[in-house]
């Protein structure tokens, strides 16, 4: 008898882009200053898929990448308990010439 093989077709979901949003914080705005812009990015970025990205949407070549994963934290707000969800943050240092205009 023969046996049938079975394909499995694996779907790899690609999302629109890496970059989610900018990060407009006061911290952040003051480092925009010193050409260090601050984006939340996918739980999945690296270094290199946030510096393509950065060069395909912005045009600017970075100089360094920097990534921080903010934990979820506990809230409490108007009387309920909640949960602030974590994030992805990804700081993107540019050339002394190059910048990168935010709009909010």
């Amino acid at each position: 008898m023969a046996t049938k093989k079975t394909t499995t077709e694996e779907v790899k979901v690609v999302a629109k882009s890496v970059i989610i949003a900018p990060r407009v914080t006061e911290k952040a705005s003051m480092q925009s200053n010193s050409n260090a812009f601050t984006f939340v990015v996918t739980k999945n970025a690296t270094k290199g898929t946030i510096a393509d990205e950065i060069k395909k949407t912005y045009k600017v070549t970075p100089r360094a990448i920097n990534i921080t994963n903010m934990p979820a934290r506990n809230v409490f707000v108007r009387g309920k308990k909640g949960v602030q969800s974590g994030i992805k943050k990804a700081i993107v240092f540019l050339k002394k010439g190059d910048t990168i205009t935010i709009s909010q």
